[in-house]
């Protein structure tokens, strides 16, 4: 066990963590070109942070949160998601009392206890971005954009927008009536789960994914029926915005997410076999439900990034190999300390260079160079060091020069 990972967690290294920082890198220049702020919050925070903001009658507040006591006795948590963690720091360092709306973007981990699968494991990585201050629907239109963005640059392909409206808390009190009443007419045919939830947040069934509770939720009353004049008004708005922008999307009434925060829209990219990308939306309440005072509109969404490489493999899609090194400098004999001061100056001068550490033969050196790539190899021994000539050999080409020391970096670049 002590040389094995926890079941669900996952080593980053190699050819996937190159892959991994190719696609970090990617989602944050694009956010960039949209202005959007880097933030890096805790990787715990207290427990009813997620509490009050996930919600209590989530499966994750309830069932998946790696939740401990520290040794002061206090409920800390490790985070389940990311968005709630930016609105506590959003509210800690008053941010709201800057001009215009807060764009911000993070990669954070996230934990949860919940059987691992392709693209989710209990440790996992975000990509996510959250826009505080706005009511408006092209800030949901901007975040599907960037989506877009990022999903086009990576170039995976089949990826559908799906959009819904979950209303606001006053139009969602008629709704979660009209529903529980037909819930109720089905209750015996429910999960076990889902027999519990629904007295709670009958919503939460919607978004069950127990086959029989799929077939029964199929005919339930939707949110769009009961949406009030403001809500039905900006759903309309988003999806006319969504049509001048050239961004095709699909309405999808059994899209209502699994946090508690949501407020009217809510989007998931999928493929054709209904595989969820990314999810996110609108969460009007959050920041009053955190504050208790401040009534401030958000929206976000939040983009795994182990769900990402599962779709890249799956579409056979390559990000490309890790960078070989620039030069590779093999050094003999005694020429260790001037030979290391060497590669260290050609590094100061911005190339990468490998070099031995293994005291290996001249036959060994030129053999891993080539296994590792570099584009040009230099041999320096003590002849090299009392003639300051070296022989640079262009490993593609299979050519050599010879060429004054103080004149290798000139001659790479």
């Amino acid at each position: 066990m002590i040389t094995q990972a926890p079941r669900g967690t996952a080593d980053w290294y190699g050819k996937d963590m190159y892959r991994r920082e190719v696609i970090e890198s990617l989602c944050f220049a694009i956010a960039k070109r949209y202005h959007i702020q880097q933030i890096q919050t805790p990787m715990f925070e207290h427990t009813i942070l997620f509490a009050r903001g996930v919600g209590e009658t989530t499966d994750v507040v309830q069932k998946e949160m790696y939740t401990f006591e520290d040794k002061s006795g206090r409920s800390i948590t490790l985070k389940p998601e990311g968005t709630a963690g930016v609105i506590r720091a959003y509210l800690e360092h008053s941010l709201y009392a800057e001009s215009g709306v807060s764009k911000l973007c993070y990669v954070t981990p996230a934990f949860r206890y919940e059987k691992p699968q392709s693209g989710r494991l209990r440790q996992h990585h975000q990509f996510g971005v959250e826009y505080i201050g706005s009511d408006s629907p092209l800030v949901e239109v901007e975040l599907i954009s960037l989506v877009t963005d990022i999903i086009r640059s990576l170039g995976l392909r089949d990826m559908e927008v799906h959009i819904n409206s979950i209303g606001c808390q006053d139009c969602r009190k008629e709704y979660n009536k009209a529903l529980l009443n037909y819930l109720n007419e089905h209750r015996e045919g429910l999960c076990k789960t889902c027999q519990e939830r629904m007295e709670r947040n009958p919503l939460r069934v919607i978004d069950c994914k127990n086959e029989q509770c799929k077939q029964i939720v199929a005919n339930a009353p939707r949110t769009l029926d009961y949406l009030d004049q403001e809500c039905a008004e900006h759903f309309e708005q988003l999806k006319g915005l969504l049509t001048q922008m050239g961004i095709d999307y699909k309405v999808d009434t059994g899209i209502v997410r699994g946090l508690d925060y949501y407020t009217r829209t809510v989007f998931e990219f999928v493929n054709k076999d209904g595989f969820t990308l990314c999810g996110g939306g609108r969460y009007n309440n959050l920041v009053k439900e955190i504050d208790g005072k401040l009534d401030i509109p958000a929206a976000g969404f939040g983009m795994g990034l182990e769900r990402i490489l599962y779709f890249l493999d799956l579409q056979e899609i390559d990000l490309g190999e890790p960078p070989a090194p620039k030069l590779y400098l093999g050094i003999l004999g005694d020429s260790k300390a001037r030979g290391y001061q060497l590669v260290k100056s050609l590094r100061d001068q911005g190339i990468t260079v490998e070099t031995d550490y293994l005291d290996r033969s001249v036959k060994a050196q030129m053999k891993y160079a080539n296994k590792i790539g570099a584009e040009y190899t230099v041999i320096l021994g003590e002849n090299e060091l009392e003639s300051g000539i070296v022989r640079v050999k262009n490993m593609k080409e299979g050519t050599e020069q010879e060429v004054p020391v103080d004149r290798i970096a000139e001659v790479i670049i």
